[in-house]
């Protein structure tokens, strides 16, 4: 489970703290951790909030948040939980307290709210704007239809504000209560409206995303089964797979799923293991070799002796890598949060002033003084910036949209302008993860050597066997019958066609029928050197043809890592296949580093080494092996038809048509984006700046406040809607 760590060091006290401690805190009570699942702790602002209440308490030492499983572990001095779960209480948080001792479950997802309160809330807030536009009505109902639509989307907002007002904490939700309440002082009621709804569908989606990414997390459990073939007093019986001791003998039969990781013992066969390395074909397995928990066995039964217990395989490294990595990563703060700290209470600042200080210190009229104060208020309200960023997001999202990529967020919109690297898995992502023919070498003259491989590899399930079938079938061939069908598990089959005995197969079976020469070896060799899978074609005489497959490099590879070169991107390949073929699909596609044999947890540490470098590293994959690298990088993007769920799910960004060629757009699209959004917040800002200064100089007027708010709100609209005109469309 992986945890944020954050010490907290200011242990000054504070009334609240006091009374805790006196309530709570034994004198000499030892340090302990409990653990706090905290159904409305999901983003940021709750983790700020929480940190700076419970950093005050003496009593505390540690803070670990886990926004994605929504729980808290905190190191204290308490007797027990509860001094912890009343302050989280008055923060308008519950918080239950879980058993450190048991092993924690994946978080339940909390019920769904209904969703038609926000929409009536929305259809409200339009109406409004619609009738003050168009003078529809008195303005009672225009201020009624406003205040309607702010109860059905505000409130929640407006509790967290008020919350946080009182804990002296100006996070976004303090921020927008005082924006609506501002607008709402002045009269504007529709705009008031239309903040709070959009607000609230910005938090929505927020919330959906994280819960999306949970379900990925708790999917990847699914993988490996939960029984397990295992040999008890003589006798093969099912059992769970998290009761099965280490150094157990397991068994499992074709076509299964293995259930721990462990080292074959006995049998041999060919293992599918995409789903933990990535590597593009199946890897052959005799006893000694390492076997993991979810992959997928192929055509020979395998005894194993069990190396790793349930909770510490192979897949639950990657499951707690995930974690780790979607925990780690540092959300970006909001620019309106963080700007709010200083730009809303230094304006309320100088408004009060405004109001008071004229007429004590210099006799002015209070009247006077008082209206100017109000004018800084309206000029305070922060509406035309609270909409610049969502605007020209959801613009960009949905100019995003038109090209086939899917952004899950505005953040990774924003963050796109600035990678340096891309690291892009090789199978299913740089290429077509789909093994075919590459080359076919006659050996001995014989005219039908096609034929006859084909018609054994036609009765195989093996992928390259599978390859070599569609190939002949692609061009034509007509497939001889074929008797007495041998497999011959981790080196290929055996078969009689037209009275007479053939084989096909690897490397091994070659060297094991004594058939292998120097010539051989060499046409072997070299084929192997380019990241080809070589399959042989057997008599009892000997070789007679060469079969060399590959995953073919997808025809828009090269094109998108050039295109990526010129953006000033680096690129990056992180494979678990070996380095030969890393290699040569690397030169191909025109890779900068290609780095082979590569396991999840290998691939997590490429990104991590350059992200040490303060660059910012986007990860290209499509496997589950590539969850965790991908919930790292600052911004995952997931070839989104090929795809795992898990994939798509922990990645931040999805490719829907599997063209590589769209990540060059998307940061191209971001880094439109980004222009956008600087203009809108120069302008938002610049515009106030401006009206602050003629109110300070006494020529400003409330109507000039309105139309200065107004007016802002409208350019940064209109500003942040360009994106969609120039997003270009591409099938």
């Amino acid at each position: 489970m992986n945890h944020e760590h954050a010490c907290c060091q200011d242990h000054s006290h504070s009334p609240r703290a006091a009374s805790l401690d006196l309530d709570g805190l034994s004198g000499n009570a030892e340090l302990r951790w409990s653990s706090l699942r905290i159904e409305a702790m999901d983003c940021p602002t709750e983790e700020r909030l929480l940190r700076d209440a419970l950093g005050k308490l003496p009593a505390v030492e540690n803070l670990e948040f886990n926004l994605m499983q929504r729980l808290l572990r905190v190191q204290h001095r308490f007797e027990s939980p509860e001094p912890l779960q009343k302050l989280i209480a008055s923060l308008g948080m519950h918080a239950e307290a879980l058993d450190e001792q048991q092993p924690r479950a994946t978080t339940p997802a909390p019920a769904h709210k209904p969703w038609w309160p926000l929409a009536v809330a929305g259809l409200l807030a339009l109406a409004s704007e619609a009738f003050e536009w168009f003078a529809i009505g008195p303005h009672w109902l225009v201020a009624a239809l406003a205040l309607l639509a702010i109860l059905g989307a505000g409130l929640p907002t407006y509790r967290k504000g008020w919350i946080a007002l009182k804990n002296r904490n100006l996070n976004i939700n303090a921020l927008m209560s005082i924006a609506v309440t501002g607008a709402l002082l002045i009269g504007q009621w529709p705009e008031a409206a239309m903040v709070s709804v959009l607000f609230a569908i910005a938090e929505l989606i927020e919330a959906k995303s994280l819960e999306r990414a949970r379900h990925a997390i708790s999917g990847l459990l699914q993988l490996a089964p939960e029984q397990a073939t295992v040999l008890a007093d003589g006798v093969w019986q099912e059992m769970p797979a998290k009761s099965v001791a280490l150094g157990a003998r397991v068994r499992v039969r074709p076509g299964e799923r293995i259930a721990l990781d462990g080292e074959v013992l006995e049998g041999r066969s060919s293992v599918n293991q995409a789903p933990i390395t990535g590597e593009s074909l199946p890897v052959e397995k005799s006893p000694g070799e390492t076997l993991f928990a979810g992959t997928i066995n192929g055509e020979g039964a395998l005894e194993y002796r069990v190396t790793r217990s349930a909770d510490d395989s192979t897949l639950a490294r990657i499951i707690h890598a995930v974690e780790q990595a979607q925990g780690a990563r540092a959300p970006t703060q909001r620019f309106v949060d963080r700007f709010s700290r200083i730009y809303t209470p230094a304006v309320i600042l100088i408004a009060i002033l405004t109001a008071i200080l004229p007429p004590l210190a210099f006799g002015g009229a209070w009247l006077d003084w008082i209206y100017r104060a109000l004018v800084l208020l309206v000029i305070a309200c922060p509406c035309a910036l609270v909409i610049s960023t969502p605007v020209t997001i959801v613009s960009g999202l949905a100019a995003a949209a038109r090209m086939g990529i899917l952004i899950k967020g505005g953040a990774f919109l924003e963050l796109g302008h600035r990678l340096a690297w891309v690291a892009l898995d090789k199978t299913g992502t740089l290429t077509e993860g789909r093994p075919r023919q590459t080359d076919y070498l006659p050996l001995d003259g014989v005219a039908d050597t096609r034929a006859l491989a084909a018609s054994l590899a036609a009765r195989s399930d093996h992928p390259v066997s599978q390859a070599v079938a569609r190939a002949a079938e692609a061009d034509g061939i007509a497939l001889h019958a074929v008797s007495d069908l041998t497999a011959l598990p981790g080196r290929g089959v055996r078969g009689v066609i037209d009275g007479a005995r053939y084989c096909l197969g690897n490397h091994r079976l070659v060297e094991e029928l004594g058939l292998c020469s120097t010539q051989l070896e060499a046409r072997l060799d070299a084929l192997e050197s380019q990241g080809k899978t070589v399959i042989v074609l057997l008599d009892d005489s000997g070789p007679l043809a060469l079969f060399a497959v590959a995953d073919a490099l997808r025809e828009t590879s090269r094109e998108a890592v050039g295109e990526l070169h010129e953006l000033g991107v680096k690129t990056l390949m992180l494979t678990g296949d070996n380095p030969h073929t890393a290699a040569a699909i690397a030169s191909q596609a025109g890779i900068d580093v290609a780095l082979g044999n590569l396991l999840p947890e290998d691939k997590l540490r490429e990104v991590e080494q350059r992200q040490a470098g303060a660059d910012r590293v986007g990860m290209v994959g499509d496997g589950i092996n590539d969850a965790p690298a991908l919930a790292r990088a600052d911004i995952g993007f997931a070839m989104g038809a090929a795809g795992t769920d898990t994939a798509i799910e922990t990645a931040d960004v999805a490719l829907m048509d599997d063209d590589l060629r769209k990540l060059p757009q998307f940061i191209r699209l971001s880094r439109r984006t980004r222009s956008v959004l600087l203009q809108n917040i120069s302008l938002a800002l610049g515009i106030k700046a401006v009206f602050l200064a003629l109110t300070l100089a006494g020529e400003g007027t409330l109507w000039m406040a309105v139309f200065a708010d107004m007016g802002a709100s409208l350019l940064v609209v209109f500003n942040g809607l360009r994106l969609l005109r120039s997003a270009p469309r591409v099938g």
